[in-house]
């Protein structure tokens, strides 16, 4: 037998030796790439996530007052709704219909980039009246435990409409501070197409007055946010992951 560096008349020794440029990777690299895949599949669910199923919200206005508080951040549920499909104009199939007494969150039917936060008190092939503030349903008078009304309002036109049918593909939303609120009481029915997510609970809720959220700036924002770092005792701690879907 020969060993690997004997030598015979012509016959050169065979190097076992692996050279330095072809030995194996570095300990690192597997390591690098193993990150950057986790990064890649979190970007993506991501992504998908707060495209398609989730999305966080702001409330900055007192129409939902008792309920929902001004400065409530909210996450609301948008893939039974047809969320839209990023960079597209398309949007997913709607799964399913609001019901009456949900809150959901829609486009307003006036200004459709604005996101409204109202309660469904009717629904297509309802009939509904009101008469002197009071809601009846198909002739029934709703309890409402959750409205909110001033007991010295002046009744107007708005607190006097109806009976009429709900029409198809339609729905009849009103705020639940009755004295603060534009909804359907103004501009009618919206169409069922117009609603983008429900809300399913309060992330964190943080005690400041409605013009402080309205500006959208972001060095508005900034300051406002900032500004609760040092205001610990503005932040409604007992609101925190207060589930609205049971509403």
């Amino acid at each position: 037998m020969l060993s690997a560096t004997s030598t015979v008349s012509g016959v050169y020794p065979v190097c076992t030796t692996v050279p330095r440029a072809f030995s194996a990777a570095p300990k690192w690299l597997p390591r690098r790439r193993f990150l950057v895949k986790t990064c890649l599949r979190v970007a993506i669910a991501l992504l998908f996530t707060f495209s398609f199923v989730i999305e966080a919200g702001v409330v900055p206005t007192a129409s939902m007052e008792g309920t929902v508080l001004v400065g409530d951040h909210l996450l609301l549920l948008k893939l039974p709704y047809g969320p839209h499909i990023p960079f597209t104009s398309a949007r997913l199939p709607q799964l399913r219909s609001p019901k009456a007494g949900e809150i959901v969150a829609f486009a307003s039917p006036v200004e459709p980039s604005e996101i409204y936060l109202k309660r469904v008190v009717a629904v297509a092939g309802d009939v509904i009246a009101i008469r002197g503030g009071v809601l009846y349903v198909n002739s029934v008078r709703l309890r409402e435990n959750y409205a909110r009304v001033g007991p010295n309002r002046r009744w107007t036109w708005q607190e006097n409409i109806g009976p009429y049918r709900v029409p198809a593909g339609s729905l009849f939303v009103l705020g639940d501070n009755r004295d603060n609120s534009e909804d359907s009481r103004y501009w009618g029915p919206i169409p069922v197409q117009n609603v983008v997510g429900e809300p399913l609970m309060v992330v964190w809720s943080y005690d400041a007055p409605s013009s402080a959220w309205l500006d959208t700036s972001w060095l508005h924002q900034v300051r406002l946010y900032a500004s609760a770092l040092g205001h610990v005792t503005q932040t409604r701690w007992r609101r925190t992951g207060l589930l609205l879907c049971l509403k």
